[in-house]
């Protein structure tokens, strides 16, 4: 113990004689710490800087202001939702007239290529001979049909098969799309007999004022509700070119563009607004129809006829609704018995057939309540 309280009181004078002098010498002034174990330290070590990790400043994700500036933070905001664009089809496919003749000429064609096949027939030789005079042509020398017999035979035939093949008729209600080769010739709206190019392709469609009554489609109400809505839609083919041309198929695509709109738009059950169901029915018909407007389709209403909750979820909101009328009907029926136990207790005060105090007053009404409660209860 003498030992280590020595070394202690040297160590502890040290350093104050160290401090004492000035110019005192370097092994005066390293000694600061000297025990059994260790006899001095210099001071160098004690107070010798580590070398400390390197640390990357991580700058905070949100700050009040910028460092040293004092400038609030320009927050980065989400870009707005960009609009959905609407389909463009080519705009040179647009439905124009096809040219056409009357009936009539295709008749005349084909009796006169007629009537020419028999004539050519007759001077090659393959019918009998006609009276002498009666046609001014060289007469038959058996030598069998010439180059000039067998021209004058195709020209007729070929007149008579143009002027009889392109004969149609053009029905109200139905337009004809015509193509050669691929490319589009026009539309025949026109009705009756109508002579048409036979080397043109011709497909039929319909573009009277139709209406479709779709299959079940899922929909949700403005809780997010599944429900399945059965919905009634007026259309017509506005643009023959288009809907035939720039779609593969217009049905479908209007199907599948009511499907679209009816994710998109609640509706509410009939029930419970008829107003909520007039608005979509309105907001429906405005987006479909800009939906297929671009492809020649005219879209006048789409309606929903039948709204009713999925099977998954049928039960439960059916208990919901019997529960929430069964509170209003008791709602109602507590609200009239409140006012004529009121009514009835005003009247025999004010009439002065009873005088009341508090008590008795609390036992009238709560006699009249049971009453009129029972005989509610008994008439419902």
């Amino acid at each position: 113990m003498s030992t280590t309280t020595s070394h202690t009181s040297e160590s502890e004078e040290q350093p104050e004689g160290a401090g004492h002098t000035a110019g005192g010498t370097a092994t005066g002034a390293a000694r600061l710490i000297q025990n059994e174990a260790t006899t001095e330290i210099p001071v160098h070590l004690l107070f010798r800087d580590e070398p400390e990790a390197v640390a990357v400043p991580v700058r905070p994700a949100v700050v009040a202001r910028r460092l040293g500036t004092g400038e609030q933070p320009r927050l980065r905001r989400p870009a707005p939702a960009r609009g959905r664009t609407a389909p463009r089809p080519d705009p040179e496919l647009v439905e124009r007239p096809a040219r056409v003749l009357p009936g009539l000429a295709g008749v005349l064609a084909g009796a006169v290529g007629l009537a020419g096949g028999l004539a050519t027939a007759w001077w090659a030789g393959v019918l009998p001979p006609l009276t002498p005079g009666a046609l001014r042509l060289p007469p038959y020398s058996g030598a069998g049909p010439g180059p000039a017999q067998w021209a004058a035979f195709a020209g007729s035939v070929a007149l008579g098969v143009l002027g009889f093949g392109g004969l149609t008729r053009g029905r109200t209600g139905q337009a004809r799309l015509l193509g050669l080769f691929g490319r589009y010739r026009g539309t025949v709206r026109r009705t009756g007999l109508l002579w048409v190019n036979p080397l043109l392709c011709p497909r039929t469609v319909d573009v009277r004022l139709r209406h479709w009554r779709s299959e079940v489609m899922p929909a949700a109400d403005a809780g997010g509700v599944a429900l399945r809505v059965v919905v009634l839609v007026v259309w017509r083919v506005r643009d023959t070119a288009r809907a035939v041309l720039g779609v593969d198929d217009h049905e479908s695509y209007l199907r599948e563009c009511v499907e679209a709109a009816l994710a998109r738009v609640p509706v509410e059950m009939p029930a419970g607004s008829r107003g909520g169901v007039a608005a979509a029915g309105e907001e429906l018909t405005r987006l479909v129809a800009a939906d297929t407007a671009p492809v020649g389709l005219e879209v006048y209403s789409v309606q929903p006829v039948r709204v009713e909750y999925a099977p998954e979820v049928a039960a439960a909101m059916d208990r919901r609704r019997i529960a929430a009328l069964d509170a209003r009907e008791r709602a109602g029926m507590l609200n009239s018995v409140v006012d004529s136990v009121e009514d009835t207790v005003t009247r025999l005060t004010m009439r002065g057939l009873v005088e009341l105090d508090d008590y008795e007053r609390k036992v009238l009404v709560r006699d009249l309540t049971v009453a009129f409660c029972s005989g509610r209860g008994e008439r419902g």
